[in-house]
Protein backbone atom coordinates (compact mmCIF):
# COMPACT_ATOMS: atom_id res chain seq x y z
CA UNK A 1 0.00 0.00 0.00
CA UNK A 2 1.25 3.77 -0.41
CA UNK A 3 1.08 6.06 2.47
CA UNK A 4 -2.15 7.20 1.58
CA UNK A 5 -3.55 4.09 1.48
CA UNK A 6 -2.62 2.82 5.05
CA UNK A 7 -3.57 6.68 6.20
CA UNK A 8 -7.47 5.46 4.91
CA UNK A 9 -7.40 1.79 5.81
CA UNK A 10 -9.02 0.64 8.96
CA UNK A 11 -6.14 -2.11 8.40
CA UNK A 12 -3.79 0.32 9.73
CA UNK A 13 -3.19 1.67 13.36
CA UNK A 14 -2.86 5.60 13.64
CA UNK A 15 -0.16 5.85 16.27
CA UNK A 16 0.55 9.54 17.55
CA UNK A 17 4.08 9.87 18.17
CA UNK A 18 7.38 11.74 17.89
CA UNK A 19 10.31 11.40 15.35
CA UNK A 20 12.57 9.23 18.33
CA UNK A 21 9.45 6.56 18.17
CA UNK A 22 9.78 6.20 14.24
CA UNK A 23 13.05 5.62 14.44
CA UNK A 24 12.43 3.00 16.49
CA UNK A 25 9.92 1.67 14.21
CA UNK A 26 12.52 1.74 11.59
CA UNK A 27 14.72 -0.41 13.10
CA UNK A 28 12.44 -3.13 14.05
CA UNK A 29 11.95 -5.50 11.44
CA UNK A 30 10.14 -6.45 9.65
CA UNK A 31 7.44 -3.36 10.35
CA UNK A 32 5.34 -1.96 8.16
CA UNK A 33 4.25 1.55 8.74
CA UNK A 34 4.21 5.23 7.45
CA UNK A 35 5.35 8.01 9.08
CA UNK A 36 4.67 11.74 8.77
CA UNK A 37 5.37 14.44 11.13
CA UNK A 38 2.83 18.01 12.41
CA UNK A 39 5.48 19.52 14.00
CA UNK A 40 8.99 19.04 15.74
CA UNK A 41 6.84 17.42 18.55
CA UNK A 42 3.95 15.15 17.17
CA UNK A 43 4.00 12.85 14.02
CA UNK A 44 1.64 10.03 13.38
CA UNK A 45 2.40 6.64 12.10
CA UNK A 46 0.39 4.43 10.52
CA UNK A 47 1.27 0.96 11.73
CA UNK A 48 -0.02 -2.46 10.35
CA UNK A 49 -2.25 -3.81 13.21
CA UNK A 50 -0.97 -7.24 12.20
CA UNK A 51 1.98 -6.85 13.50
CA UNK A 52 1.33 -5.17 16.47
CA UNK A 53 -0.57 -5.98 19.61
CA UNK A 54 -4.42 -4.83 20.11
CA UNK A 55 -5.06 -1.53 21.50
CA UNK A 56 -3.93 -1.17 25.28
CA UNK A 57 -2.53 2.19 26.91
CA UNK A 58 -0.31 -0.08 29.26
CA UNK A 59 1.73 -1.53 25.93
CA UNK A 60 1.31 1.93 23.61
CA UNK A 61 0.80 4.51 25.95
CA UNK A 62 -2.27 6.44 26.61
CA UNK A 63 -1.67 9.67 24.68
CA UNK A 64 -0.65 7.39 21.59
CA UNK A 65 -3.91 5.81 20.91
CA UNK A 66 -6.13 9.00 19.07
CA UNK A 67 -8.97 9.65 21.43
CA UNK A 68 -12.07 10.10 19.78
CA UNK A 69 -14.20 14.08 19.39
CA UNK A 70 -17.74 14.49 19.19
CA UNK A 71 -20.05 17.43 18.14
CA UNK A 72 -20.53 19.87 20.64
CA UNK A 73 -24.32 21.25 19.76
CA UNK A 74 -27.74 20.74 20.71
CA UNK A 75 -29.84 20.14 18.33
CA UNK A 76 -37.33 27.33 13.88
CA UNK A 77 -35.53 29.94 11.59
CA UNK A 78 -36.41 33.58 11.90
CA UNK A 79 -33.02 35.69 12.48
CA UNK A 80 -32.34 36.92 15.17
CA UNK A 81 -29.47 39.36 16.18
CA UNK A 82 -30.03 39.50 19.55
CA UNK A 83 -27.24 37.40 20.68
CA UNK A 84 -24.38 38.97 18.43
CA UNK A 85 -25.86 42.32 19.72
CA UNK A 86 -25.06 40.98 23.20
CA UNK A 87 -21.50 40.80 22.93
CA UNK A 88 -21.03 43.97 21.20
CA UNK A 89 -20.14 42.60 18.00
CA UNK A 90 -22.65 44.24 16.09
CA UNK A 91 -21.73 47.66 17.97
CA UNK A 92 -18.14 47.64 16.77
CA UNK A 93 -19.50 46.37 13.06
CA UNK A 94 -20.54 50.02 12.84
CA UNK A 95 -18.71 53.19 12.59
CA UNK A 96 -16.73 54.48 13.65
CA UNK A 97 -15.00 51.08 14.55
CA UNK A 98 -16.37 49.60 11.23
CA UNK A 99 -14.42 46.19 12.53
CA UNK A 100 -16.09 43.74 10.41
CA UNK A 101 -13.14 40.97 10.42
CA UNK A 102 -11.55 42.09 6.70
CA UNK A 103 -7.84 40.80 6.08
CA UNK A 104 -8.48 38.01 8.75
CA UNK A 105 -9.22 33.97 7.92
CA UNK A 106 -10.72 32.62 10.04
CA UNK A 107 -10.32 28.27 10.10
CA UNK A 108 -12.71 25.82 10.70
CA UNK A 109 -12.22 22.53 12.27
CA UNK A 110 -15.69 20.70 12.01
CA UNK A 111 -17.68 18.59 9.21
CA UNK A 112 -17.35 20.73 6.59
CA UNK A 113 -19.10 23.84 4.72
CA UNK A 114 -22.48 24.55 2.44
CA UNK A 115 -20.18 26.78 0.03
CA UNK A 116 -22.86 28.16 -2.06
CA UNK A 117 -24.65 29.08 0.49
CA UNK A 118 -25.18 32.94 0.24
CA UNK A 119 -23.48 34.24 3.53
CA UNK A 120 -20.59 32.84 2.22
CA UNK A 121 -20.64 34.97 -0.28
CA UNK A 122 -19.50 38.59 -1.41
CA UNK A 123 -21.91 41.26 -3.01
CA UNK A 124 -20.66 40.09 -6.60
CA UNK A 125 -21.57 36.52 -5.73
CA UNK A 126 -17.74 35.39 -5.90
CA UNK A 127 -16.89 33.27 -2.38
CA UNK A 128 -15.42 34.54 0.24
CA UNK A 129 -13.34 30.62 1.18
CA UNK A 130 -10.29 30.85 0.51
CA UNK A 131 -10.05 26.69 0.73
CA UNK A 132 -11.52 24.23 1.55
CA UNK A 133 -9.49 21.12 2.56
CA UNK A 134 -12.09 18.20 2.52
CA UNK A 135 -9.98 14.87 4.16
CA UNK A 136 -12.96 12.61 3.21
CA UNK A 137 -12.54 12.66 -0.90
CA UNK A 138 -9.59 11.08 -2.21
CA UNK A 139 -10.13 11.32 -5.47
CA UNK A 140 -8.61 14.47 -5.60
CA UNK A 141 -5.43 17.11 -5.17
CA UNK A 142 -4.02 16.90 -1.55
CA UNK A 143 -2.80 19.92 0.09
CA UNK A 144 1.01 20.93 -0.59
CA UNK A 145 2.96 18.34 2.17
CA UNK A 146 -0.15 16.78 2.72
CA UNK A 147 -1.21 13.11 1.70
CA UNK A 148 -5.05 12.15 2.08
CA UNK A 149 -8.28 14.08 1.24
CA UNK A 150 -9.15 16.79 -1.49
CA UNK A 151 -7.97 20.67 -1.48
CA UNK A 152 -10.40 23.33 -3.37
CA UNK A 153 -8.98 26.45 -3.76
CA UNK A 154 -11.23 29.71 -4.14
CA UNK A 155 -10.78 29.76 -8.09
CA UNK A 156 -12.47 26.21 -8.12
CA UNK A 157 -15.04 27.14 -5.87
CA UNK A 158 -16.07 30.48 -8.12
CA UNK A 159 -15.47 28.31 -11.19
CA UNK A 160 -18.26 26.02 -9.38
CA UNK A 161 -20.73 28.62 -8.29
CA UNK A 162 -21.08 29.76 -12.37
CA UNK A 163 -22.99 26.69 -13.13
CA UNK A 164 -25.97 25.38 -12.58
CA UNK A 165 -24.72 22.22 -10.63
CA UNK A 166 -21.51 23.28 -8.46
CA UNK A 167 -21.23 20.34 -6.53
CA UNK A 168 -20.42 18.96 -9.96
CA UNK A 169 -16.56 19.96 -10.27
CA UNK A 170 -16.74 20.94 -6.22
CA UNK A 171 -18.53 18.33 -4.64
CA UNK A 172 -17.68 18.67 -0.81
CA UNK A 173 -20.12 19.43 1.22
CA UNK A 174 -21.36 19.41 4.69
CA UNK A 175 -23.95 16.88 4.92
CA UNK A 176 -24.19 17.10 9.05
CA UNK A 177 -25.15 20.69 9.03
CA UNK A 178 -22.76 21.39 12.01
CA UNK A 179 -19.92 23.15 10.76
CA UNK A 180 -21.73 25.46 8.07
CA UNK A 181 -24.17 26.50 11.44
CA UNK A 182 -20.92 27.29 12.72
CA UNK A 183 -19.34 29.23 9.99
CA UNK A 184 -22.69 31.33 9.26
CA UNK A 185 -22.56 32.41 13.43
CA UNK A 186 -18.74 33.52 13.17
CA UNK A 187 -18.44 34.82 9.99
CA UNK A 188 -21.67 34.90 7.99
CA UNK A 189 -22.41 37.95 5.42
CA UNK A 190 -24.58 40.78 5.79
CA UNK A 191 -27.66 39.92 3.84
CA UNK A 192 -30.25 42.49 3.15
CA UNK A 193 -28.78 45.05 5.46
CA UNK A 194 -28.86 42.68 8.18
CA UNK A 195 -32.20 42.23 8.55
CA UNK A 196 -32.35 38.43 7.13
CA UNK A 197 -28.80 37.58 8.34
CA UNK A 198 -25.40 38.79 9.37
CA UNK A 199 -22.29 37.47 11.31
CA UNK A 200 -19.77 38.18 13.86
CA UNK A 201 -17.25 38.56 11.03
CA UNK A 202 -18.79 39.36 7.85
CA UNK A 203 -15.95 40.31 5.73
CA UNK A 204 -13.40 37.86 7.40
CA UNK A 205 -11.84 35.19 4.78
CA UNK A 206 -12.89 31.43 5.62
CA UNK A 207 -10.89 28.65 5.67
CA UNK A 208 -12.55 25.05 6.17
CA UNK A 209 -11.58 21.70 6.80
CA UNK A 210 -13.67 18.73 6.86
CA UNK A 211 -12.32 16.28 9.15
CA UNK A 212 -12.67 12.53 8.03
CA UNK A 213 -14.45 10.19 9.99
CA UNK A 214 -12.88 7.75 12.55
CA UNK A 215 -11.72 4.47 11.63
CA UNK A 216 -13.81 1.85 12.75
CA UNK A 217 -11.07 -0.31 14.55
CA UNK A 218 -10.96 2.71 16.87
CA UNK A 219 -14.58 3.42 17.50
CA UNK A 220 -14.69 -0.19 18.75
CA UNK A 221 -12.09 0.17 20.97
CA UNK A 222 -13.82 2.69 22.72
CA UNK A 223 -17.06 1.43 22.54
CA UNK A 224 -18.98 4.18 20.39
CA UNK A 225 -22.76 4.23 19.44
CA UNK A 226 -22.60 3.66 15.67
CA UNK A 227 -24.85 6.66 15.18
CA UNK A 228 -22.59 8.76 16.61
CA UNK A 229 -19.62 11.33 14.52
CA UNK A 230 -16.45 11.01 15.89
CA UNK A 231 -13.20 12.48 14.77
CA UNK A 232 -9.60 11.19 15.39
CA UNK A 233 -7.20 13.39 17.60
CA UNK A 234 -5.04 12.85 14.83
CA UNK A 235 -6.53 14.01 11.70
CA UNK A 236 -7.95 17.28 13.95
CA UNK A 237 -4.29 18.06 14.45
CA UNK A 238 -3.24 17.42 10.59
CA UNK A 239 -6.30 20.21 10.26
CA UNK A 240 -5.29 22.53 12.85
CA UNK A 241 -1.34 22.53 10.84
CA UNK A 242 -3.48 23.13 7.22
CA UNK A 243 -4.61 26.14 8.90
CA UNK A 244 -1.45 27.03 10.55
CA UNK A 245 0.38 26.82 7.24
CA UNK A 246 -2.10 28.98 5.42
CA UNK A 247 -1.36 31.47 8.00
CA UNK A 248 2.13 31.34 7.38
CA UNK A 249 1.93 31.23 4.10
CA UNK A 250 -0.41 34.32 3.55
CA UNK A 251 0.90 36.95 6.17
CA UNK A 252 -2.27 36.93 7.72
CA UNK A 253 -4.02 36.92 11.16
CA UNK A 254 -5.79 33.30 11.52
CA UNK A 255 -8.38 32.74 14.04
CA UNK A 256 -8.67 29.08 14.45
CA UNK A 257 -11.95 27.82 15.98
CA UNK A 258 -13.14 24.12 17.29
CA UNK A 259 -16.64 22.81 18.45
CA UNK A 260 -15.34 19.38 18.99
CA UNK A 261 -14.71 18.02 22.68
CA UNK A 262 -14.69 15.17 24.17
CA UNK A 263 -14.38 13.38 27.86
CA UNK A 264 -11.70 11.23 27.23
CA UNK A 265 -8.18 13.11 28.67
CA UNK A 266 -6.83 13.92 32.17
CA UNK A 267 -8.84 17.70 31.93
CA UNK A 268 -5.71 19.67 32.75
CA UNK A 269 -4.86 19.99 28.96
CA UNK A 270 -1.94 17.53 28.74
CA UNK A 271 -3.06 15.38 25.53
CA UNK A 272 -1.27 15.60 22.23
CA UNK A 273 -4.06 17.96 20.87
CA UNK A 274 -4.22 20.25 23.62
CA UNK A 275 -0.30 21.19 23.51
CA UNK A 276 -0.17 21.22 19.98
CA UNK A 277 -3.08 24.22 19.92
CA UNK A 278 -1.03 25.24 22.58
CA UNK A 279 2.18 25.57 20.61
CA UNK A 280 0.39 27.04 17.59
CA UNK A 281 -1.93 30.11 19.55
CA UNK A 282 1.61 30.67 21.33
CA UNK A 283 2.62 32.44 17.94
CA UNK A 284 2.15 35.89 16.79
CA UNK A 285 -1.25 37.20 15.07
CA UNK A 286 -3.09 33.51 16.29
CA UNK A 287 -5.82 32.42 18.34
CA UNK A 288 -7.43 29.64 18.88
CA UNK A 289 -11.45 29.54 20.04
CA UNK A 290 -12.44 26.01 21.73
CA UNK A 291 -15.69 25.74 22.73
CA UNK A 292 -16.35 24.19 26.43
CA UNK A 293 -18.88 21.41 26.06
CA UNK A 294 -22.34 20.90 26.71
CA UNK A 295 -21.47 18.15 29.73
CA UNK A 296 -22.40 20.35 32.87
CA UNK A 297 -26.08 18.51 33.35
CA UNK A 298 -25.23 15.23 31.87
CA UNK A 299 -23.61 13.30 34.92
CA UNK A 300 -21.09 12.04 33.19
CA UNK A 301 -18.29 13.11 35.80
CA UNK A 302 -17.91 11.82 39.48
CA UNK A 303 -15.42 13.11 42.56
CA UNK A 304 -13.89 10.71 44.79
CA UNK A 305 -12.14 10.43 47.78
CA UNK A 306 -11.05 6.89 49.00
CA UNK A 307 -11.64 4.68 49.81
CA UNK A 308 -14.93 5.25 48.30
CA UNK A 309 -18.01 3.31 46.77
CA UNK A 310 -18.92 5.02 42.85
CA UNK A 311 -22.26 3.74 41.86
CA UNK A 312 -22.94 3.86 37.63
CA UNK A 313 -26.22 3.57 36.59
CA UNK A 314 -26.25 1.10 33.00
CA UNK A 315 -29.20 1.57 31.07
CA UNK A 316 -31.08 -1.57 29.16
CA UNK A 317 -29.57 -2.15 25.65
CA UNK A 318 -26.03 -0.66 26.84
CA UNK A 319 -23.41 -2.52 24.18
CA UNK A 320 -20.51 -1.09 25.71
CA UNK A 321 -18.92 1.79 27.48
CA UNK A 322 -15.18 3.42 28.41
CA UNK A 323 -14.57 4.99 31.57
CA UNK A 324 -11.21 7.04 32.58
CA UNK A 325 -10.44 7.25 35.92
CA UNK A 326 -7.54 9.93 36.77
CA UNK A 327 -5.84 9.87 40.10
CA UNK A 328 -3.42 12.15 42.21
CA UNK A 329 -0.21 11.76 42.90
CA UNK A 330 1.86 9.85 45.10
CA UNK A 331 -1.73 7.66 45.69
CA UNK A 332 -1.59 4.49 44.95
CA UNK A 333 -5.08 2.51 43.98
CA UNK A 334 -6.67 -0.90 44.08
CA UNK A 335 -10.35 -1.61 42.83
CA UNK A 336 -12.79 -4.18 43.11
CA UNK A 337 -16.14 -4.56 40.74
CA UNK A 338 -19.47 -4.77 41.66
CA UNK A 339 -22.27 -6.09 39.26
CA UNK A 340 -26.16 -5.19 39.36
CA UNK A 341 -26.46 -8.56 39.91
CA UNK A 342 -24.46 -8.97 43.66
CA UNK A 343 -21.07 -10.78 41.91
CA UNK A 344 -17.66 -8.70 43.17
CA UNK A 345 -14.54 -9.32 41.54
CA UNK A 346 -11.32 -10.07 43.25
CA UNK A 347 -9.27 -6.98 44.14
CA UNK A 348 -7.19 -5.84 41.43
CA UNK A 349 -4.07 -4.06 42.49
CA UNK A 350 -1.75 -2.72 39.57
CA UNK A 351 1.35 -4.21 41.39
CA UNK A 352 1.78 -5.62 37.57
CA UNK A 353 1.55 -3.54 34.83
CA UNK A 354 -0.23 -6.04 32.29
CA UNK A 355 -4.08 -5.61 31.17
CA UNK A 356 -7.23 -7.00 33.32
CA UNK A 357 -9.98 -9.26 32.54
CA UNK A 358 -12.88 -9.45 34.93
CA UNK A 359 -15.95 -11.77 34.02
CA UNK A 360 -18.69 -13.08 36.18
CA UNK A 361 -20.83 -16.19 36.58
CA UNK A 362 -23.95 -14.92 36.13
CA UNK A 363 -23.12 -12.00 33.76
CA UNK A 364 -22.09 -12.29 30.17
CA UNK A 365 -20.16 -8.56 31.13
CA UNK A 366 -16.88 -8.61 30.33
CA UNK A 367 -14.37 -5.69 31.48
CA UNK A 368 -10.93 -5.02 30.69
CA UNK A 369 -8.76 -2.80 33.03
CA UNK A 370 -5.61 -0.80 31.87
CA UNK A 371 -3.32 0.98 34.45
CA UNK A 372 -0.36 3.43 33.78
CA UNK A 373 0.96 4.16 37.18
CA UNK A 374 2.45 7.57 35.56
CA UNK A 375 0.87 8.60 32.12
CA UNK A 376 3.46 9.98 29.74
CA UNK A 377 1.84 13.88 29.01
CA UNK A 378 0.04 14.47 32.70
CA UNK A 379 2.06 12.47 35.20
CA UNK A 380 -0.77 11.34 36.65
CA UNK A 381 -2.24 7.67 37.22
CA UNK A 382 -5.25 6.43 34.94
CA UNK A 383 -7.06 3.53 35.18
CA UNK A 384 -8.91 3.11 31.58
CA UNK A 385 -12.33 0.45 31.63
CA UNK A 386 -13.57 -0.98 28.77
CA UNK A 387 -17.62 -2.34 29.93
CA UNK A 388 -18.58 -4.77 26.81
CA UNK A 389 -21.99 -6.01 27.01
CA UNK A 390 -22.34 -4.46 30.45
CA UNK A 391 -25.73 -6.09 32.28
CA UNK A 392 -28.11 -3.37 33.20
CA UNK A 393 -28.65 -1.91 37.16
CA UNK A 394 -26.06 -0.21 39.30
CA UNK A 395 -22.63 -1.17 38.65
CA UNK A 396 -20.59 -0.74 41.76
CA UNK A 397 -16.52 0.43 41.66
CA UNK A 398 -15.09 -0.10 44.88
CA UNK A 399 -11.65 1.93 44.85
CA UNK A 400 -9.45 1.42 48.14
CA UNK A 401 -5.71 2.05 48.61
CA UNK A 402 -3.16 -0.08 48.07
CA UNK A 403 -2.51 -1.60 51.31
CA UNK A 404 0.52 1.06 51.45
CA UNK A 405 1.10 4.09 53.66
CA UNK A 406 -0.74 6.69 52.09
CA UNK A 407 0.76 10.30 51.89
CA UNK A 408 -1.69 11.73 49.15
CA UNK A 409 -5.09 13.39 49.41
CA UNK A 410 -6.35 10.33 47.74
CA UNK A 411 -8.72 12.44 45.96
CA UNK A 412 -9.76 10.84 42.03
CA UNK A 413 -11.76 12.12 39.33
CA UNK A 414 -13.88 10.07 36.86
CA UNK A 415 -15.26 10.75 33.18
CA UNK A 416 -17.86 8.59 31.09
CA UNK A 417 -17.94 9.27 27.83
CA UNK A 418 -19.72 12.27 25.97
CA UNK A 419 -23.47 11.89 25.35
CA UNK A 420 -23.16 11.79 22.00
CA UNK A 421 -21.03 8.85 22.09
CA UNK A 422 -23.23 6.71 24.17
CA UNK A 423 -26.60 5.11 22.58
CA UNK A 424 -28.27 4.98 25.98
CA UNK A 425 -27.81 6.12 29.64
CA UNK A 426 -24.87 5.63 31.30
CA UNK A 427 -24.46 7.84 34.16
CA UNK A 428 -23.00 8.66 37.89
CA UNK A 429 -25.72 8.24 40.75
CA UNK A 430 -23.68 11.00 42.45
CA UNK A 431 -22.12 13.20 39.90
CA UNK A 432 -20.20 16.67 40.04
CA UNK A 433 -21.67 18.98 37.51
CA UNK A 434 -17.78 20.74 37.57
CA UNK A 435 -14.62 20.00 35.84
CA UNK A 436 -17.05 18.97 33.06
CA UNK A 437 -14.77 21.19 30.33
CA UNK A 438 -14.46 19.04 26.99
CA UNK A 439 -10.72 18.22 26.10
CA UNK A 440 -9.11 20.63 24.28
CA UNK A 441 -10.86 24.03 26.38
CA UNK A 442 -8.69 23.12 29.06
CA UNK A 443 -5.63 24.01 27.67
CA UNK A 444 -3.93 26.41 28.59
CA UNK A 445 -3.27 29.45 25.95
CA UNK A 446 -6.40 28.63 24.08
CA UNK A 447 -9.49 30.75 24.40
CA UNK A 448 -11.70 28.53 26.34
CA UNK A 449 -15.92 29.34 25.73
CA UNK A 450 -18.74 28.11 27.99
CA UNK A 451 -22.07 29.29 27.11
CA UNK A 452 -24.82 31.32 28.63
CA UNK A 453 -28.60 32.49 27.26
CA UNK A 454 -28.94 36.47 26.37
CA UNK A 455 -32.31 36.63 25.84
CA UNK A 456 -33.10 35.72 29.85
CA UNK A 457 -29.12 36.41 30.69
CA UNK A 458 -29.05 33.16 32.69
CA UNK A 459 -25.82 30.11 32.86
CA UNK A 460 -26.77 27.33 30.26
CA UNK A 461 -27.55 24.84 32.62
CA UNK A 462 -25.64 22.04 29.87
CA UNK A 463 -22.58 24.06 29.31
CA UNK A 464 -19.52 22.90 30.60
CA UNK A 465 -17.65 23.92 33.76
CA UNK A 466 -14.72 24.35 35.18
CA UNK A 467 -11.92 24.36 36.42
CA UNK A 468 -9.60 22.11 35.53
CA UNK A 469 -8.94 19.04 37.14
CA UNK A 470 -5.65 20.78 38.96
CA UNK A 471 -7.68 24.12 39.59
CA UNK A 472 -6.38 27.01 36.45
CA UNK A 473 -8.69 29.02 35.80
CA UNK A 474 -10.88 27.69 32.88
CA UNK A 475 -13.26 28.95 31.43
CA UNK A 476 -11.79 31.91 30.11
CA UNK A 477 -15.10 33.27 29.17
CA UNK A 478 -19.28 32.66 28.73
CA UNK A 479 -20.64 34.24 24.95
CA UNK A 480 -24.88 33.24 24.16
CA UNK A 481 -24.92 29.77 23.09
CA UNK A 482 -29.03 29.26 23.14
CA UNK A 483 -30.99 29.29 20.15
CA UNK A 484 -28.33 31.16 18.26
CA UNK A 485 -29.59 32.12 15.00
CA UNK A 486 -27.83 30.47 12.42
CA UNK A 487 -27.92 30.12 8.62
CA UNK A 488 -29.84 26.74 8.95
CA UNK A 489 -31.87 27.13 11.51
CA UNK A 490 -31.60 28.34 15.22
CA UNK A 491 -28.74 26.22 17.13
CA UNK A 492 -27.73 25.54 21.11
CA UNK A 493 -24.57 24.89 22.45
CA UNK A 494 -21.52 25.76 23.28
CA UNK A 495 -20.23 25.72 20.07
CA UNK A 496 -22.51 28.06 19.15
CA UNK A 497 -20.95 30.44 22.32
CA UNK A 498 -17.10 29.69 20.09
CA UNK A 499 -18.54 30.64 16.74
CA UNK A 500 -19.54 34.03 17.91
CA UNK A 501 -16.35 34.53 20.12
CA UNK A 502 -14.41 33.33 16.91
CA UNK A 503 -16.13 36.54 15.30
CA UNK A 504 -15.55 38.62 17.53
CA UNK A 505 -11.89 37.87 18.53
CA UNK A 506 -11.96 38.58 14.33
CA UNK A 507 -13.01 42.00 14.79
CA UNK A 508 -10.17 42.79 17.00
CA UNK A 509 -7.39 41.14 14.81
CA UNK A 510 -8.16 43.62 12.26
CA UNK A 511 -7.62 46.45 14.36
CA UNK A 512 -4.85 44.67 16.25
CA UNK A 513 -3.05 43.42 13.07
CA UNK A 514 -4.41 44.40 9.74
CA UNK A 515 -5.03 48.08 11.07
CA UNK A 516 -1.13 47.55 12.73
CA UNK A 517 -2.19 48.44 16.20
CA UNK A 518 -0.89 46.31 17.91
CA UNK A 519 0.93 43.92 15.11
CA UNK A 520 2.73 41.20 17.53
CA UNK A 521 -0.39 40.40 19.86
CA UNK A 522 -1.03 36.76 20.24
CA UNK A 523 -4.00 34.31 21.42
CA UNK A 524 -2.82 35.12 25.42
CA UNK A 525 -2.46 38.45 24.42
CA UNK A 526 -5.79 38.79 22.75
CA UNK A 527 -7.38 36.42 25.61
CA UNK A 528 -6.50 39.37 27.80
CA UNK A 529 -7.95 42.48 26.09
CA UNK A 530 -11.21 40.49 25.98
CA UNK A 531 -11.34 39.91 29.95
CA UNK A 532 -10.77 43.17 30.57
CA UNK A 533 -13.66 44.41 28.40
CA UNK A 534 -16.32 41.60 29.42
CA UNK A 535 -19.55 42.13 31.63
CA UNK A 536 -19.02 41.19 35.14
CA UNK A 537 -22.33 41.26 37.23
CA UNK A 538 -22.14 42.01 40.86
CA UNK A 539 -23.39 39.12 42.49
CA UNK A 540 -20.33 36.48 41.10
CA UNK A 541 -17.08 35.99 42.29
CA UNK A 542 -14.31 36.35 39.52
CA UNK A 543 -12.93 34.37 38.25
CA UNK A 544 -16.07 32.09 38.19
CA UNK A 545 -15.95 28.20 37.21
CA UNK A 546 -18.87 28.65 35.30
CA UNK A 547 -18.42 32.23 33.97
CA UNK A 548 -15.03 32.62 33.79
CA UNK A 549 -13.88 36.08 33.93
CA UNK A 550 -17.37 37.21 32.66
CA UNK A 551 -19.16 37.56 29.52
CA UNK A 552 -17.52 38.56 26.42
CA UNK A 553 -18.25 42.09 25.31
CA UNK A 554 -16.46 43.16 22.16
CA UNK A 555 -17.57 46.83 22.25
CA UNK A 556 -16.24 46.98 25.98
CA UNK A 557 -12.86 45.75 24.98
CA UNK A 558 -12.69 48.96 22.64
CA UNK A 559 -13.94 50.88 25.83
CA UNK A 560 -11.42 50.01 27.64
CA UNK A 561 -8.47 50.76 25.29
CA UNK A 562 -9.96 53.70 24.46
CA UNK A 563 -9.34 54.57 28.14
CA UNK A 564 -6.08 53.84 28.50
CA UNK A 565 -4.71 55.39 25.19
Amino acid sequence: MTCKEKILSNEYADLITDYVVADELSGTSPMDFCFHGIDDGYGVANVNRNMIPPMSIWYFGYSAIPALYGLMQIGDDIFNPENLAQTGSIRVQNPPLSLQGAGVVVGFVDTGIRYELDVFRREDGTSRIMAIWDQTIQDGEPPEGFLYGTEYTRAQIDNALQTDVPELSVPTTDTDGHGTQMASVAVGSILNQGLTFRGAAPQADIAVVKVKGAKQYLRDYYLIDDGASAFQENDIMEAVKYLERMAIALHRPVVIVLGIGTNLGSHNGTSPLASYLNSVARRRSRAVIVCGGNEGDKEHHYIGNIPDVVEIRVAQETKGFCLEMWGMLPDIYTIRVRSPGGETSQEIDFRSREDREVTFIFESTRILISNLIVERDSGEPLVFFRFEDPTPGVWNLQVYDAGEEQNGAGLFHMWLPITEFLETTVAFLKPSPDVTLTEPSNAERVITISAYDALSGSWFLQSGRGFTKGGNIKPDLSAPGVQVSAVLGQATGSCMAAAIAAGCVAQFLEWAVVDGNIPTVESRGIKSYLIRGADRPQNIMYPDNRWGFGQLNISGTFEVLARFT
